[in-house]
């Protein structure tokens, strides 16, 4: 694919095609990608998102499969007693990893999981846990200046949408 700039657009070309396709580009977009402070952020945005990306993929895989084991239980006491279980193994494998991670990197997790799941943080722990917990957990949140019940947007959420998408992930 060649791509020629000029001004704020971009004319891409496919080869072996014939067809030019014409993108115009917001000019705080070509702005930002001059200011060396915006390009540092960004670094950092990529640098956050490869490390907690692969955390949301396995959230949302983990709870897919809670779901599905937990359909094929009978009794209500057996489900509890499954996730009981489920959480342990996920504290014992994954709490020392995500206890390093900073606010900013917690804030991108939640997004991502709202991503991957369809679902806040918030209401997956409210489903599983309960209601006294999920507030617990928010007042936690809260603490430190995030929001468990934070959702995806990609339109908002575009920089993150471009890294994932950039870097192969999707």
């Amino acid at each position: 694919m060649f791509f020629l700039v000029l001004g704020c657009r971009l004319f891409a070309q496919q080869t072996p095609a014939d067809s030019v396709y014409d993108y115009n580009l917001p000019n705080f977009i070509v702005q930002a990608k001059k200011d060396p402070e915006y390009e540092k952020r960004y670094q950092k945005l990529v640098r956050d998102v490869k490390k907690v990306y692969p955390y949301a993929k396995l959230v949302g895989f983990r709870l897919q499969l809670i779901e599905q084991n937990l359909q094929m239980l009978s009794t209500e006491k057996a489900r509890k007693e499954y996730l009981k279980r489920s959480e342990k193994a996920v504290l014992d494998q994954y709490y020392t990893e995500l206890q390093k991670l900073t606010v900013t990197q917690g804030k991108i997790l939640f997004k991502l999981i709202s991503r991957e799941t369809g679902k806040d943080a918030y209401t997956i722990i409210k489903e599983y846990r309960g209601n006294v917990t999920a507030w617990f957990w928010q007042g936690m949140a809260k603490f430190y200046t995030t929001d468990l019940h934070t959702e995806y947007n990609p339109v908002e959420d575009w920089q993150i949408e471009q890294i994932i998408k950039g870097m192969g992930f999707e």
